[in-house]
């Protein structure tokens, strides 16, 4: 590999693939898909347990995305493609450069998909990038002719002669896609739906096992495409106007960290009178530094936080009670996604049943387990590797080390891969203890109306009046559905009925009699779905075909009868959009 950056010798003129690898994921094959791991966010790792009640949704390849939209080459994307349909993509049009983005447990699909590209068009020169770069020795492992490590636009940039500094330009894009829950399958439908907005990348407290922040610098380093609320606030404004949005998804590992950035955007929102939601990422320690007439007016509804468990080390953590925190949030409206880790190094068998217990105390609306899992790239990786405590890849496959299933390394008390049954037991338990994380997500949505249905400000009673719509009749129906699934559990019988009750009491007679409606339809569709699953059904994301401007305008210009033709199938173009003044 060379040490100088590389540059492609036809640079902007290159035409471009950038792919995702292929699926189908949710099955077990030779290239490193499992079932237990599927290319669902939720389902993997959130509410993996909960069966009709698991949220079920798809999340686009933004990093290819982000790369796409920011180089002024002839460019397409291939997201979530099958194998035959790679291939063909590959047999049948002529590129430059093909880039490929994975994790590490996806290097299998890498390498099949490098030899492809070889086959068939020996000439492309291949890149691959995203957390499988992070792989110790990975060009032993696949055919590449380089390596994209870190962040991808400026890389790409250099590699075509561009200008690297060039205002980044954000993707129009939904945060997700195939949204279902209960049997139901949720339209994208304006307004519905988050945008994803990405103002940062990498997380400067860097904790030990975090393979997003080793990807970008590791600790006390961090990217930002927008360093300004005033950037930001730009930003937003056009993916409002683009997607008709009032919902932000912030891909920013600790965004509440750049204090000056989100106070200025609170000071334009304000003067704006934007009632916007945002969803963001944040350390506890960080939270705790906002106070709550901030974080509300921020619009912050709902929040991912690192819980990772009793008795932690971690600095985020020092002197914060995560318990009253998530209680203080969820009484304000704020939604939590807690994270808890499984197998820290304190952690013993004997000791299991009290961690989990101490994980599930938090009742957040959401809850995340995770093995402590040391990832290429991270400082927990390179101490097992120092001390000589990773197991090798012939004999545990790189396919498995996803964080659900069994620890790569030698554990200090965990042995006989017992942690299997210990991650299943945490999302049980939590299942088991505080229910279905859509009743919990209804309870604090409606906490959040009740507290601030009468706020002096208008545009914060207005964000929490849309928020909150859905309680007056789909999610009330929801609740009395599930008060009839659980008709022989008393305990969270109970529970659901004094929610549903709640809602009838707040939102009157209209709610009454729309949510027996919808609930006696939602109970059969949760049904069906639960027969669906235990026969085996698997969810897998759509195929996505998008090209850039240039890319659309090189096709125009293609000659007729050429070798390389544009398959017939349908496509979307994708728009480059940037902040004003930048």
């Amino acid at each position: 590999m060379k040490t100088t950056h590389p540059v492609h010798p036809r640079s902007t003129r290159a035409r471009v693939l950038l792919s995702s690898v292929f699926g189908p994921y949710a099955q077990d094959d030779e290239y490193g898909s499992r079932k237990i791991n599927p290319m669902e966010l939720y389902q993997n790792q959130v509410t993996r347990v909960q069966g009709g009640f698991s949220l079920r949704m798809f999340h686009r390849s933004f990093g290819l995305m982000m790369i796409q939209s920011n180089i002024d080459a002839p460019c397409t994307l291939l997201d979530f493609p099958s194998l035959n349909r790679f291939v063909s993509e590959i047999q049948e049009n002529a590129y430059d450069i093909v880039g490929i983005s994975s994790i590490v447990a996806n290097i299998g699909k890498v390498k099949k998909m490098c030899e492809v590209i070889r086959e068939y068009q020996p000439g492309a020169t291949i890149v691959v990038g995203g957390h499988v770069a992070n792989k110790d020795n990975i060009s032993d492992s696949i055919d590449v002719d380089h390596i994209c490590r870190g962040e991808g636009v400026r890389w790409f940039r250099r590699f075509l002669g561009e200008d690297e500094e060039a205002p980044i330009r954000h993707p129009m894009v939904h945060s997700g896609f195939g949204a279902r829950i209960m049997g139901i399958s949720l339209p994208l439908r304006p307004g519905n739906t988050a945008a994803m907005l990405i103002p940062s990348v990498g997380c400067p407290v860097g904790c030990n096992f975090c393979s997003t922040s080793a990807l970008f610098g590791g600790k006390g380093k961090h990217i930002n495409f927008y360093e300004t609320g005033d950037d930001l606030f730009a930003v937003m404004c056009q993916l409002e106007e683009k997607l008709k949005v009032r919902s932000f998804f912030t891909m920013d590992e600790n965004f509440l960290l750049h204090r000056k950035r989100a106070l200025r955007l609170l000071e334009l929102m304000e003067q704006h009178k934007k009632s916007w939601a945002l969803m963001v990422f944040s350390s506890a320690r960080v939270l705790k530094s906002y106070t709550f007439e901030q974080l509300v007016g921020l619009g912050i509804s709902w929040v991912w936080m690192g819980l990772e468990g009793e008795e932690s080390s971690y600095r985020k953590l020092k002197d914060v009670d995560t318990v009253e925190l998530v209680r203080s949030l969820q009484a304000h409206g704020i939604r939590v996604l807690g994270s808890s880790i499984i197998g820290l190094e304190n952690h013993t068998p004997e000791a299991m049943e009290r961690i989990i217990d101490y994980a599930v105390s938090h009742d957040t609306d959401f809850h995340q387990f995770m093995l402590y899992t040391p990832i290429p790239g991270t400082p927990l990786y390179e101490k097992h590797s120092k001390d000589g405590t990773l197991l090798a890849e012939n004999t545990f496959s790189l396919a498995d080390a996803h964080g659900q299933y069994r620890f790569n390394y030698r554990h200090p008390h965990i042995t006989r891969g017992r942690e299997e049954q210990y991650i299943v037991d945490a999302f049980k338990r939590d299942f088991e203890v505080n229910g279905p994380s859509l009743a919990r997500l209804i309870r604090t949505f409606l906490k959040g109306w009740q507290r601030y249905k009468d706020h002096p400000k208008k545009r914060i009673r207005h964000r929490f009046a849309w928020e909150v719509r859905p309680l007056r009749t789909a999610y009330a129906g929801a609740v009395w559905a599930m008060r009839k699934w659980y008709s022989r559990d008393g305990r969270m019988e109970k529970k659901m009925d004094s929610l549903v009750k709640d809602l009838y009491k707040t939102f009157g007679w209209k709610t009454r009699i729309t949510a027996p409606l919808m609930g006696r339809y939602l109970y059969l569709t949760l049904k069906k779905e639960e027969e669906r699953l235990a026969g085996g059904w698997t969810y897998e994301p759509d195929s996505f075909y998008e090209k850039n401007e240039a890319a659309l305008a090189l096709e125009k210009d293609q000659p007729k009868g050429s070798k390389f033709k544009t398959p017939s199938i349908r496509w979307v173009t994708c728009e480059n959009v940037s902040a004003p003044g930048r």
